[in-house]
């Protein structure tokens, strides 16, 4: 990614993976400010009203600053998350007092009770990193659930990557410009794709730029099916979040919802 050489101040800072969320944890909601939670949970809490056992007791793994967690919470569901960054977490208990949040990593997990519904949003599953790690979380997910508890996460077919295609947009906030970018990359081999992160703050005369890759598991559709299927259920649908739709054959991106036998 190349940076634009005309500033008149510059500061590139590299970070690396869970240090760039550390650094600007406090600027993760206006990251993804496009993102309409709300739908998200709504259509999650649809599949469970189809696919679950119609409790209510909750989880969310990589919850970030717990925004999904309020909307579950609000429809009256005992929702909880757990993240592997602190400073994340501690802003998600200012919007969510409600809940409880654990620092723990979603690929080797323990829960004091059985639980009803599981999500991971924003394709965060892919933190796994690897299909070792992936293969541990779903274990992690099965032994969390009670029986007929669901599993709902999206992601993206390592095979329809596009390495060009990038994701845009711009937020102000204290009198600055930001401007985040986001896009996959993968090789084209292996059970590793990578996630190309980059911020951009414009203050007056001056500007900050950060950057960072993280390592992400890559993984098919038929691979993930072969890999959840001796536990759960499971039901692939359209990547949209307005109607339940059965999935396109030339879809890049699903949402997964997994019933526990």
């Amino acid at each position: 990614m190349r940076v634009p050489n005309d500033y008149r101040h510059q500061h590139l800072a590299t970070i690396s993976s869970n240090a760039l969320y550390t650094d600007l944890s406090g600027y993760y909601d206006l990251m993804c400010i496009d993102i309409n939670y709300k739908a998200q949970s709504d259509y999650v809490r649809r599949l469970h009203q189809l696919f679950g056992n119609n409790g209510t007791r909750h989880l969310d793994l990589a919850c970030g600053t717990g925004p999904h967690i309020r909307h579950f919470i609000d429809s009256g569901f005992q929702s909880n998350g757990l993240d592997l960054n602190q400073p994340m977490l501690e802003l998600a208990k200012i919007r969510c007092p409600e809940a409880s949040f654990d620092l723990q990593n979603m690929c080797d997990f323990k829960v004091d009770q059985p639980l009803d519904l599981i999500t991971c949003f924003l394709y965060s599953i892919h933190y796994c990193g690897n299909i070792e790690n992936l293969k541990r979380c779903i274990a992690s997910v099965h032994a969390a659930l009670k029986e007929g508890g669901v599993f709902c996460f999206n992601t993206v077919e390592k095979t329809k990557i596009n390495n060009n295609s990038f994701m845009r947009h711009a937020s102000d906030l204290d009198n600055s410009q930001f401007v985040f970018k986001s896009g996959w990359y993968y090789s084209g081999e292996g059970d590793r794709q990578t996630l190309k992160l980059s911020i951009e703050k414009n203050t007056a005369e001056q500007t900050q730029y950060w950057e960072d890759e993280h390592p992400m598991v890559a993984v098919s559709f038929d691979e993930l099916k072969a890999l959840l299927e001796p536990y759960f259920d499971v039901h692939v649908f359209e990547h949209d979040y307005d109607k339940i739709l059965p999935l396109p054959e030339t879809s890049g991106n699903a949402i997964f919802t997994c019933v526990k036998r």
